[in-house]
């Protein structure tokens, strides 16, 4: 049986534990200490009875002041809509040519543009429109679709190749999947598209693809491969690719074409972000 004694270096009594030789001292705590621990347990039981605290089978508790997060979130942002009313009663009736003429619509149009392009936009188009492989650079001046504001806003609300009745729809041909052309033309046709944009390629080749590209490819991609954003059919007289350039990568694409698609955006998004997108867009140096 433990007994406790009186240790004669620090003058208290010991618990009656000894190991080797070593006694526990007994030590309370502070009474500070004791008396904190016991307002915790306090205030425990007056925020399980003021706030929402216990889960039960239905839901939960909601305490007396009836808190929470989401209701001060709700509040916050119903708070924050009400003083955006102003502001979006005076953008909503401005066109989209006159929002870029008033300094003060165009920075609250652009302030809102970037938030919204980062949250949905920048995970396909890369920060800033910087683009991605399949993805458009939307910070250059080369449009598939045209690059005004209202082309813009068109492709942003309406989207590209999707089930909306007004999205912008086109696909080009599969040369080679449907042998419409050979694979030796198929060749001849990349080797011109490449000497279009001053690529180095095979000459003679390339005077053969001329002839059949005038014959398959110029109705939609122009006499000069020029493009024609009204096809959504991309400028070849560049080097700006959406896939890759280069003869190999070209052949493959004239023979089975990939074909992006975009959302359209009116379906997820108000009217009035749309539009703070379009011009954002717009704003990024590539619109025209």
């Amino acid at each position: 049986m433990a007994t406790t004694e009186k240790d004669a270096v620090t003058g208290r009594y010991t618990t009656g534990h000894e190991w080797d030789g070593i006694k526990e001292l007994n030590t309370p705590l502070p009474r500070w200490w004791v008396y904190v621990f016991y307002a915790t347990i306090v205030w425990s039981i007056g925020y399980w009875v003021v706030y929402p605290a216990w889960p039960s089978l239905t839901g939960y508790t909601k305490g007396l002041w009836n808190w929470s997060a989401r209701g001060d979130l709700v509040t916050e942002m119903a708070t924050v809509q009400a003083g955006k009313q102003v502001w979006n009663a005076r953008f909503d009736g401005a066109s989209l040519s006159d929002i870029v003429k008033d300094r003060e619509l165009l920075t609250y149009a652009i302030a809102g543009g970037r938030t919204v392009f980062a949250e949905n936009c920048a995970p396909c188009h890369g920060s800033g429109g910087a683009g991605a492989f399949g993805y458009p650079t939307l910070a250059d001046d080369e449009w598939i679709w045209g690059g005004t504001l209202d082309d813009i806003h068109q492709t942003i609300a309406y989207g590209v190749r999707n089930a909306n009745e007004e999205s912008r729809q086109g696909e080009m041909p599969r040369f080679g999947t449907d042998q419409i052309l050979d694979a030796q033309q198929i060749g001849a046709v990349a080797d011109y598209v490449v000497s279009l944009s001053k690529g180095a390629s095979d000459a003679a080749a390339a005077k053969a693809g001329e002839t059949l590209f005038a014959e398959n490819c110029s109705s939609c991609h122009g006499e000069r491969g020029e493009g024609m954003a009204a096809l959504g059919a991309p400028a070849l007289d560049n080097a700006i690719w959406l896939y890759k350039g280069g003869k190999d990568a070209i052949a493959a694409q004239i023979a089975n074409p990939r074909h992006g698609s975009m959302p359209a955006w009116s379906e997820r998004l108000d009217a009035t972000t749309i539009k703070q997108l379009a011009v954002y867009v717009h704003s990024l140096g590539g619109g025209k």
